[in-house]
């Protein structure tokens, strides 16, 4: 990517927390930023702050609730609007405790800024916010954890859509870090699974973020922002017996059909958005 001062990037959960200091370090380096949030006052409190910090309006801030898809539609719709498109979107919005229940779905906004980012013929980045529970089973959040192992297999079943739009999708694992989401805890196993569990500094988490959005090389990658470091995690190697000398010999014929109907379909969801 060239420099982030010609990038635009929408990111919900934006208000606190990881949302936050992704916006913050993307303004730094010359981003402009749309937040969402369902935590109004916070949001445009974040807002304020960063364009003071700048001394120009960079940031803008909308009410969205990321499980409403109207809301999701508005507010790529007002970086367009505000800000000519969108290069990045960082999928972060999420809660824990009670009400959480699994539900974790940064699913349709995949879908809004992928069409975005189709429609406007450059391409971008796509960034969802897993976690360490999405690919190491936490018992004490089961539900949670589910979802996020929801949230990395989705990424990396996104991988062709660099081939297909110019869209890469990455995913990054957090481990535990000490934010806000932690503080509407409903039982005791969970606090003191996240009382006890080493921490990532903010810091390593945010990186993590930059290097999903400036390294070209990664697409449909899963990077865990740990203790005591960015690392990329492997990518899964089929079991032997479930790939076959034929299917290898057909594959790229499959590919290549596969990347034209998922073109031929995006150019018809593109159509239908009305975006």
């Amino acid at each position: 990517m060239d420099s982030f001062t010609s990038k635009v990037a929408v990111i919900t959960g934006g208000s606190r927390g990881i949302g936050y200091n992704v916006a913050a370090a993307l303004v730094d380096r010359g981003a402009k930023v749309v937040l969402g949030d369902i935590l109004d006052q916070q949001g445009e409190d974040a807002a304020r702050e960063l364009n003071e910090r700048v001394g120009k309006q960079v940031v803008a801030y909308l009410h969205t609730d990321v499980t409403k898809y109207k809301d999701l539609k508005a507010l790529f719709a007002l970086a367009e609007k505000l800000f000519g498109g969108v290069d990045i979107a960082v999928l972060n919005a999420g809660i824990t405790g009670k009400g959480s229940g699994g539900i974790f779905t940064p699913l349709d906004g995949d879908k809004v800024a992928l069409l975005h980012m189709a429609k406007s013929g450059k391409g971008g980045v796509i960034v969802n916010t897993a976690s360490l529970s999405g690919v190491l089973p936490a018992s004490p959040i089961a539900a949670y954890s589910a979802s996020k192992f929801a949230v990395v297999g989705w990424t990396r079943s996104l991988a062709h859509m660099k081939h297909v739009a110019n869209v890469r999708v990455n995913a990054v694992c957090p481990a535990v870090c000490d934010t806000d989401i932690n503080s509407n805890l409903d039982d005791q196993s969970t606090s003191d699974y996240l009382e006890f569990s080493p921490k990532v500094q903010m810091e390593v988490i945010v990186q993590a973020f930059l290097r999903c959005i400036e390294d070209p090389r990664l697409s449909g990658d899963i990077l865990m922002a740990l203790p005591d470091g960015v690392h990329v995690q492997p990518k899964y190697i089929a079991p032997a017996s479930s790939v076959s000398k034929e299917y290898l010999e057909k594959f790229p014929e499959i590919r290549k059909r596969g990347t034209k109907f998922a073109k031929d379909s995006l150019a018809q969801a593109i159509e239908n958005a009305k975006l």
